[in-house]
């Protein structure tokens, strides 16, 4: 009897620890590089100058890279944007659009670090967010993003294995 007590109290201890922490899946700094680069190299093609930031799931930057005729404001551009679709789980583009002026939840660009313009996106792969690209520098939020949409493709096949 003393013996089964033993057992269970050993085994309610096992599942109370498994439930005190959890596992991540977390990019490299070379995917986060990979991704950047594929990027600025899509922006680059189009003829623009960009800033662009790789933040992991946590919001912290892994890369940053800044063509050499990129505004000085695009570096903190790109990570505000990056950050802006991690925290909300959606593209800064997305968020830009649900929060104008007179919408329910325009207080949030009230948010200290929210960036709601577009070029912003999660990267996110088989159900894992993996962090966020960011990129400032085109003309517009939607060029931003199609050149963040490259970077995330640079990596896509690279995050589903």
């Amino acid at each position: 009897m003393a013996a089964a007590l033993l057992l269970a109290a050993l085994a309610a201890q096992r599942a109370q620890a498994a439930d005190t922490t959890y596992a991540v899946k977390l990019m490299t700094p070379e995917t986060a590089l990979k991704a950047a680069q594929g990027a600025l190299k899509k922006c680059r093609d189009g003829g623009y100058q960009v800033a662009v930031a790789v933040l992991d799931r946590s919001g912290v930057p892994q890369v940053m890279l800044r063509d050499r005729y990129a505004g000085m404001h695009t570096p903190d551009a790109a990570i505000g944007k990056a950050w802006t679709a991690i925290s909300f789980k959606t593209s800064s583009l997305a968020l830009a659009e649900s929060t104008q002026a007179n919408k329910d939840s325009s207080g949030i660009r009230q948010i200290g670090h929210v960036l709601a313009v577009g070029g912003g996106i999660l990267v996110e792969a088989g159900g894992v967010t993996f962090g966020g690209i960011g990129v400032s520098g085109a003309p517009n939020g939607a060029a931003d993003e199609g050149c963040a949409k490259a970077g995330l493709a640079a990596i896509m096949e690279d995050l589903e294995f």
